[in-house]
């Protein structure tokens, strides 16, 4: 066996302090959340427990969590459903060529460049000027939608890019109308990349802080009421949330990548049977 090169060793350490610095604030709140009762929000530890676990599931005497959690949890699923559908109708429009499809797409993308307290101030002042409550469900909703949106339809835009037409052709062939040839060929085969667009509308939603602050109106989401929290609470409860949090948008993540691997056995356990009907 060959030495590694120095530069081995030099890009391992760099990638090593990489991994540090992006998990150890994670690790460290999840340390210091399971401090004993008389514990504070620093080190060292003073004995270890679950008492602020158990705390998170008492009255708070201070921010509503578990009321922030569902707002929060109802806001990621309907700007995931959301993501999902124009994502996929918006990856089928621009298949083909049409009349300023180059200026809508620079228009759609251009959300991601600009900061995004600028977006929530705009959507905010929007909904105000026009009379409409500034709501999590409403102005927070569209807020977000600025922000998933692009990235679910550059997902598309790279899916359709390399989508093979012949599958199309053939059920048009063998007598399918658009509609059946959407739904029985192409949308099986994108399932896995709609699945990806799915966790990437929820997750992103789901922790969002910037474009909700000023959108959210009189009832925060999750993210608002850690930061609101971080003012007035100065116990380990705080570090518990943040653990919880973690673990649910783990097993979320979890949850998407089980159904990706479902829906890919699906789809090669179907081109087996097809080839066994075909021999």
């Amino acid at each position: 066996m060959e030495p590694r090169p120095r530069s081995f060793y030099i890009l391992a350490t760099f990638f090593a302090l990489f991994l540090l610095f992006l998990y150890g604030p994670t690790i460290t709140i999840a340390i210091l959340s399971f401090q004993g009762p008389g514990g504070g929000l620093t080190f060292p530890m003073r004995g270890t427990s679950l008492h602020w676990f158990r705390d998170l599931f008492e009255q708070q005497a201070v921010g509503d969590i578990w009321g922030s959690f569902r707002r929060s949890f109802a806001l990621g699923l309907m700007v995931m459903v959301t993501t999902v559908v124009f994502s996929v109708m918006g990856g089928l429009a621009f298949r083909k060529k049409f009349r300023g499809s180059g200026l809508l797409f620079y228009l759609i993308i251009t959300s991601l460049v600009i900061p995004s307290i600028l977006i929530s101030l705009g959507v905010g002042l929007i909904f105000s000027q026009s009379g409409f409550e500034v709501h999590w469900s409403t102005s927070g909703f569209g807020a977000q939608l600025t922000w998933t949106l692009p990235f679910g339809l550059l997902i598309m835009f790279a899916v359709f890019n390399r989508f093979d037409k012949s599958y199309e052709e053939a059920a048009r062939d063998l007598g399918a109308s658009s509609w059946q040839t959407l739904r029985h060929v192409v949308l099986p085969i994108i399932g896995p990349s709609l699945i990806g667009v799915a966790l990437f509308g929820f997750t992103l939603s789901y922790d969002e802080f910037a474009r909700t602050l000023l959108t959210s109106g009189s009832y925060n989401t999750l993210p608002l009421e850690i930061f609101g929290m971080t003012t007035n609470v100065t116990t380990p409860v705080l570090y518990a949330l943040g653990t919880l949090t973690t673990v649910f948008s783990l097993l979320m993540i979890g949850l998407f990548l089980c159904l990706a691997l479902l829906s890919a056995r699906r789809k090669a356990r179907a081109g087996s049977d097809a080839g066994k009907g075909m021999v």
